[in-house]
């Protein structure tokens, strides 16, 4: 049975706002997720009949996909918001999701290859290149499905590269917009793709009517990209720095769009002052010691966040300046991410060990130098954000990093920020914070020691000028620019 066409507003992203486990009894039990995209879609109001069309990611998922058929889920699930969950076959999800969008476009983007001995790309690639195209032909179809006449959609982030051009096809009446949440790769980086491949997902974002990107550098690398591999114009801006505005290819116009998606201040203040973030941060108050400094992280263990240089540079900092010894902890919660992939399971014990040698060197009866943690828990991710002296995000690149704009604002004495220059927050906080290049350890041990010597009153000054700018387009605001655009 064919679905009606009733959405004038559609979202696409490879994870929905709603996840499910599926009990022993065969219960569905639906937990809600939170996150830019899904506070960006509350924006526009119940009364929209927008759809937001994802995959299923596991198990409890792909039962309530099958419950539901065409349909859309249960909206006591999801909020009230009309929600298709697409069930991908299993193996094809994992060969386009682990194969191609984590190990292959998130490597490029992020510039993480070890080039001497990777990427190789071999049969198997390129059989999970096909299933790579056949995961964003369903998102195609079902979009295809659900659009009304003229409709809006917003497809997000590097899984779904194809969508774009693959509905122009089927729906040429449609609005496309693509959004990338990573970096871009510079053409001599992004062309490590197989031509084919390279071209392939260049001329996928090209399908869609535009393309934005979280900082001006970023959507400038696309520009690049499209130029080098598909020979396309660039149509640049005449008035100031000759910014990329467009790309031109084949007869087609996609216009390039920025919007540096900012931190949900209302949502921080009032979720960090509950009493689950209170009771949190009380135990690490009493875990750090009285009349001690803290130096905090809260990341993903991706590799792309550099926590192993992180420690590195503590560790530098305890070597080069003793004094600092007993009067700081470096509170570091490094929450495991992608243990379904090799790689991401070594970094994460890397991690580990690391943290252990540091508190074993130079750790004394009552003084721990790394406080770790890696277990998920964002009243505590708060807490930490509250009590934070200096708040470290070294990432070897970054499409933003909402860390470095979620600490400012949930600070109680100001916080100083060691900010990496890779990171796109860096365009918007940069004139605040103390920006280092990732790689050097030195320099960032040199950085910490500045953050933690500096002065209350310039550390409140720069945390309020940070916030500012950090909450200048809030997600609600930032999906809404998207929309206005196209």
């Amino acid at each position: 049975m064919a679905v009606p066409r009733t959405a004038p507003i559609l979202v696409a992203s490879n994870r929905g706002p709603v996840s499910y486990t599926l009990g022993e009894d065969g219960s569905l039990t639906a937990r809600r997720g939170g996150g830019g995209l899904v506070s960006g879609l509350s924006a526009i109001g119940p009364d929209a009949n927008a759809v937001w069309v994802c995959a299923a990611l596991g198990e409890g998922d792909r039962e309530a996909a099958r419950r539901a058929g065409d349909s859309h889920l249960n909206p006591g699930d999801t909020g009230g918001q009309q929600v298709r969950m697409l069930d991908i076959a299993p193996d094809v999800f994992a060969a386009a999701y682990n194969g191609i969008a984590n190990s292959v476009l998130w490597f490029i983007h992020h510039l993480l290859y070890q080039t001497p001995v990777e990427p190789v790309f071999d049969a198997e690639f390129a059989d999970q290149w096909a299933a790579y195209e056949a995961y964003n032909a369903a998102f195609a179809d079902a979009l295809a499905e659900e659009a009304v006449d003229e409709a809006v959609v917003l497809v997000q982030d590097y899984h779904l590269a194809l969508v774009p051009a693959m509905l122009r096809e089927r729906r040429p009446d449609l609005r496309i917009g693509h959004f990338s949440h990573t970096p871009w790769a510079p053409p001599d980086y992004y062309r490590l793709l197989p031509d084919d491949v390279a071209a392939g997902v260049l001329r996928g974002i090209l399908g869609g009517d535009r393309a934005a990107f979280l900082t001006e550098r970023w959507a400038g690398a696309f520009a690049d990209c499209c130029a080098a591999v598909l020979g396309a114009e660039i149509v640049r801006d005449g008035d100031g720095d000759g910014a990329a505005t467009a790309v031109r290819f084949e007869g087609r116009e996609t216009r390039l769009g920025v919007h540096g998606l900012g931190a949900d201040a209302d949502f921080l203040r009032q979720r960090s002052r509950q009493a689950d973030v209170d009771e949190r941060l009380t135990s690490l108050r009493a875990q750090i010691g009285p009349d001690r400094k803290s130096i905090v992280r809260v990341d993903r263990t991706e590799l792309s966040k550099n926590i192993v240089r992180g420690l590195l540079a503590y560790r530098r900092l305890l070597e080069t300046h003793p004094e600092w010894r007993e009067r700081v902890v470096h509170v570091a919660f490094a929450y495991p991410s992608r243990q379904d992939l090799a790689v991401y399971r070594d970094y994460t014990e890397r991690v580990r060990r690391i943290a252990d040698e540091i508190n074993a060197e130079y750790g004394t009866e009552g003084w721990a130098p790394v406080a770790l943690h890696v277990k998920d828990d964002f009243a505590r991710s708060l807490a930490a954000y509250r009590l934070a002296d200096v708040a470290l995000v070294n990432p070897i690149r970054d499409g933003m990093n909402l860390v470095a704009k979620e600490v400012p604002v949930v600070s109680e004495r100001g916080c100083a920020l060691v900010l990496s220059r890779e990171a796109g927050a860096y365009a918007e906080l940069g004139d605040d914070a103390l920006v280092v290049n990732p790689y050097d350890v030195e320099a960032t041990a040199r950085a910490l020691d500045e953050a933690l010597r500096m002065s209350d009153g310039e550390r409140a000054d720069r945390t309020k000028r940070l916030a500012a700018a950090a909450t200048a387009l809030p997600p609600q605001a930032w999906f809404l620019a998207q929309l206005r655009a196209l």
